[in-house]
């Protein structure tokens, strides 16, 4: 079977993942389907790691390494250190893009009170843009541990700002001419590249305010795959299902747009910016509450269940099983 852009499909990474041993009683939590970094005893404390790409964007590739990164550690309950960064670079490349690049990257670490420890870096042949990859460590104690598999009956699903961030900005800076031609409104489209920035794609700032007010079961990033991938992850981890109300779900109306005239689903479009989480429901509204004290918008989008396995939305009175995505939205556009 011939693979396609994009993460792997979940029954094959899942296969593969199966099949990794581990022998060194210090690992708490190694690869596994739905959990966002790595976790293994250091000393009097926990280290996180995490390594993820940038691959589908051509500009301010350095901005985003260090946001997603960030991300996955902040939603395991760790604080970001210490980042190794590899960049390939295609020929052609000159001295003034690789300097933009690593000017964007050390702002992006000293705005995150990252140290940039190390790396690689090269020209190669055969690229047809930049890719860079990131390898972020992060520190916290063995109490703070967040799972996505920590999830508990009963509890609540909360999401934060809302789903497509990432993929409408980066539908509106690499698919600017097309999205033109098909008579979408320049405003929308420049109101859309900001987004990268407003309401922006990192989820540290509710991460943390999340575990400073209640206890978190569980958190997640939902990146490739959308809003729709992420809760399937959550609901394989932990073994639950969820019962999904969708007119909960915050879809912005740049996002509705640009999919629209794409024809993609921003259910299933890149999601960075948007944080899921699991708390005792007792616990939500006063959740809720000091998210919008603090300018982030959030809404209990549904319940974690034993009485199931799937993942069910509710729409317009009628429950079904929610629609799956084998690729990401924004991989399925660029291969069009």
């Amino acid at each position: 079977m011939e693979i396609k852009s994009g993460k792997l499909p979940a029954p094959l990474l899942q296969k593969l993942l199966s099949k990794i041993k581990h022998v060194d009683p210090r690992v708490i939590l190694g690869p596994k389907l739905g959990e966002d970094a790595a976790l293994i005893e250091f000393g009097n404390k926990i280290l996180a790691a995490k390594t993820d790409p940038i691959t589908f964007a051509t500009d301010l590739i350095g901005w985003y390494l260090v946001q997603v990164n960030t991300n996955d550690l902040a939603v395991v309950g760790a604080t970001p250190r210490w980042m190794l960064v590899t960049l390939l670079l295609p020929e052609g490349t000159n001295e003034e893009q690789i300097t933009s690049i690593f000017n964007d990257l050390t702002k992006a670490a000293e705005s995150q009170n990252i140290v940039l420890i190390g790396g690689h870096t090269e020209v190669t042949s055969g690229l047809n843009r930049s890719i860079a990859v990131g390898t972020l460590l992060g520190e916290l104690d063995s109490k703070n541990i967040i799972m996505t598999a920590g999830i508990k009956d009963g509890d609540a699903i909360i999401l934060t700002k809302g789903i497509a961030i990432e993929g409408t900005s980066l539908l509106c800076r690499e698919a600017e001419t097309e999205l033109l031609k098909l008579g979408v409104n320049p405003d929308i489209i420049n109101t859309g590249k900001g987004m990268l920035f407003e309401p922006g794609i990192s989820v540290r700032a509710d991460a943390e305010l999340a575990r400073k007010t209640v206890k978190v079961n569980a958190m997640h990033d939902p990146t490739e795959g959308g809003i729709a991938t992420g809760l399937q992850e959550m609901a394989s981890a932990s073994g639950l299902g969820l019962n999904i109300e969708t007119s909960e779900i915050v879809i912005f109306e740049e996002s509705k747009i640009v999919c629209d005239a794409l024809e993609l689903n921003p259910l299933g479009l890149i999601s960075s910016g948007a944080l899921l989480l699991a708390t005792n429901s007792d616990n939500a509204s006063k959740l809720i509450s000091a998210f919008r004290d603090n300018n982030i918008v959030a809404n209990i989008i549904g319940t974690a269940t034993k009485q199931h396995k799937d993942v069910n939305v509710l729409k317009d009175g009628v429950m079904s099983v929610m629609e799956s995505f084998d690729r990401d939205e924004l991989a399925r556009y660029f291969d069009q």
